[in-house]
């Protein structure tokens, strides 16, 4: 997945692209006046609409599906999917929970699969192409989620996917406290991307090396963006945030930053979408 060369590119994706009208306002000024290059967008949430027109705008925007199931509104209907949602067609607020009940109620695949198909579809639909696909929340790595998406991958049309594992050894220079979220993450992820690794190499579905932003926990200011460049390995990696006009304008204004901007420039970074990602390289 890493062609590089020794060049050091990077992905800047957005999260909760479509969840309101604050979040897409932030996107898309990220992406005209800032380094952000994709956004991973809901379906099921009221800026969804407004999102899609937005990024049909912007057509150099890359557009990947954020998959939803936990924290959520569904595609289908309650009646269609009872296992996974309330009677409003809510998804459970508690992702661990929501989780257990996945890899443990055995019952629910079909239903998982149902909901899967149907934000698939929903994206499809619109027209935009899909640039990749992740999990809000990343449950897209969810041992029962990510069968489905191996499974039904071809279906799908996924070629492209995050594989979210942060660098805790990088991290600890860049920033400082939260160690407790931050060595559960780390080691969770690390744990599961090491077992998609290998499923997404044997179906030719490409992917960044190093996803950060993990460890951050929605602090991806200014100061971090500036000590991380100057950090990024060789090869291809992603940065995503959540940048909005409200609770995240601080990650709205590290991704516009003259500061950031220069410095990218400065390290000769190429920023790309993950359509972009090299071809995979044998060994």
């Amino acid at each position: 997945m890493d062609g590089s060369s020794g060049r050091r590119r990077l992905i800047v994706n957005a999260d909760d692209f479509g969840f309101s009208n604050s979040v897409n306002q932030a996107v898309i000024r990220a992406h005209r006046e800032g380094i952000l290059t994709t956004a991973s967008l809901m379906v099921n949430e009221p800026g969804f609409a407004q999102a899609v027109q937005w990024a049909k705008e912007n057509p150099g925007l890359g557009v990947g599906l954020h998959l939803t199931l936990a924290h959520g509104q569904s595609a289908l209907p309650p009646e269609a999917i009872p296992g996974l949602v309330t009677a409003r067609g809510e998804f459970s607020g508690n992702p661990f929970a929501a989780g257990m009940n996945y890899f443990f109620r055995r019952g629910l695949r079909r239903q998982l699969r149902a909901e899967i198909h149907a934000q698939f579809e929903k994206f499809h639909s619109t027209g935009l192409t899909l640039d990749h696909v992740n999990g809000h929340l990343h449950l897209h790595l969810h041992p029962a989620i990510l069968g489905i998406l191996m499974e039904d991958a071809g279906q799908l049309g996924v070629k492209r996917m995050r594989l979210t594992r942060d660098c805790l050894a990088r991290s600890r220079k860049m920033s400082r406290g939260r160690w407790l979220y931050r060595i559960s993450h780390a080691a969770i992820f690390e744990w599961l991307s090491r077992r998609a690794r290998g499923r997404l190499d044997r179906r030719h579905i490409r992917y960044a090396r190093i996803t950060f932003g993990l460890l951050q926990d929605a602090r991806v200011d200014e100061d971090y963006v500036l000590k991380l460049l100057p950090e990024l390995p060789p090869g291809d990696a992603e940065l995503y945030a959540h940048p909005s006009l409200g609770e995240f304008r601080h990650e709205l204004d590290a991704l516009i930053s003259p500061s950031v901007k220069e410095k990218v420039n400065q390290l000769g970074i190429q920023l790309i979408r993950y359509q972009d990602l090299a071809a995979e390289v044998p060994g």
